[in-house]
């Protein structure tokens, strides 16, 4: 189955990205297979080996139980590997387990039952929300975040809002029945909406009012040059002076809202799936390992704390891609031990095999989609 102070700045070569690119994605691999590890122990599974990264090992050591703890060569993602397996993808050597006795036969994996099975391989997405709350709840109650108040300071003439019958003065209450809090969280929601009706509920002179607005799609230009397609209003907030305050909050504070915040990264991913398959999104945003190393060498610039925040979001997005439910995944697997829970026996070999394989084209074909994205998009 498939880690203090301000960093500061990374510069612009190479090592400007691949610093930041292995420091976030090994930290998020690492907790994801850690998160299979612990509950494989727990269930009394033998671990052979725990790899960051795949290919030929660089370095490692064994542990007293065993387990081989290692360090390999393409750092893409990470394994752990239970006795019994085939390789790293956790396919099951079935002519060793054949020739095991009942006694060793009890620490494979596939020894298991179906419960225990299904808990080791949601382990690791899982550790994946718990890693991804855990950053936004430190970065809360260590740095705080910046609050502005959802208040209309200027409508843009001509613009969508404009033409929904916004005001300047009207407080933002809900978006679709969303409670907004911020400015940030108007944005954030409405940035990801494009060409989709909002129905949003404004206080105006202390009295509710109900809006519908279609965010309309326009191209933006961040920081590092970068070009983004995203949904806009035509609403702006007066963020000088007093109007932006820094909040800081407790800990119960800070997790809730940490769990907040990863359901947000969880529900704006389904709503831009859900905007592909109706022609809404385009497929030019899917990105790849070269997309991820080139945000996090230009996050790093912004310092730690912007770092571990993408950490957090790009955690939060590996959990859950890893339960979608395609073989080789670990949401296939769970699949697979579902039908076999309602049917009382898993599924012949010859189908899991054609399903893995199935599920491995599918795998290598978003990722060289995404890679020519990455590269389409850097000429």
């Amino acid at each position: 189955m498939e880690s203090l102070g301000q960093i500061g700045h990374f510069g612009t070569g190479a090592l400007g990205y691949l610093i930041p690119f292995l420091f976030v994605l090994t930290t998020v691999v690492f907790v994801h297979e850690l998160g299979h590890f612990l509950v494989a122990r727990w269930c009394g599974v033998r671990v052979k080996a725990f790899s960051i990264g795949f290919g030929p090992e660089l370095f490692g050591f064994d542990d007293r139980h065993g387990t081989r703890w290692k360090l390999s060569a393409i750092p893409l993602g990470g394994y752990v590997r239970f006795f019994g397996d085939e390789d790293a993808a956790s396919t099951p050597d079935r002519a060793a387990l054949d020739a095991l006795t009942e006694e060793e036969r009890s620490t494979t994996f596939f020894g298991k039952s179906v419960w225990q099975r299904a808990a080791i391989v949601a382990a690791g997405p899982i550790a994946n929300f718990i890693l991804a709350i855990a950053i936004f709840a430190a970065i809360f109650t260590l740095y705080g975040r910046e609050v502005t108040t959802a208040r209309v300071d200027q409508v843009v003439a001509g613009s969508v809002a404009e033409k929904a019958g916004f005001r300047p003065g009207d407080l933002i209450r809900t978006i679709d029945g969303s409670r907004i809090e911020t400015f940030n969280d108007l944005q954030r929601i409405v940035s990801t909406s494009a060409d989709r009706p909002l129905t949003i509920v404004v206080e105006r002179d202390g009295a509710p009012v109900t809006l519908e607005a279609t965010p309309e799609r326009r191209e933006v230009t961040d920081r590092f040059g970068n070009i983004h397609r995203i949904g806009q209003l035509g609403l702006s907030r007066d963020t000088s002076g007093g109007n932006v305050t820094v909040e800081r909050y407790s800990l119960p504070e800070a997790v809730v809202m940490g769990a907040e915040e990863t359901w947000m990264v969880v529900d704006r991913t389904f709503a831009y799936i859900g905007g592909l398959f109706a022609g809404r999104e385009s497929t030019d945003e899917l990105g790849g390992p070269i997309r991820v190393a080139q945000v996090s060498g230009q996050v790093a610039t912004l310092g730690f704390v912007a770092l571990v925040n993408l950490a957090a979001i790009l955690s939060v997005s590996i959990g859950l891609l890893n339960l979608f439910p395609v073989p080789m995944l670990d949401g296939g697997h769970l699949l697979f031990y579902l039908i076999e829970a309602i049917r009382g026996r898993p599924l012949s070999p010859r189908v899991q095999d054609v399903g893995f394989r199935i599920g491995l084209a599918a795998i290598i074909m978003l990722m060289l989609f995404t890679t020519f994205n990455d590269i389409w998009r850097l000429i």
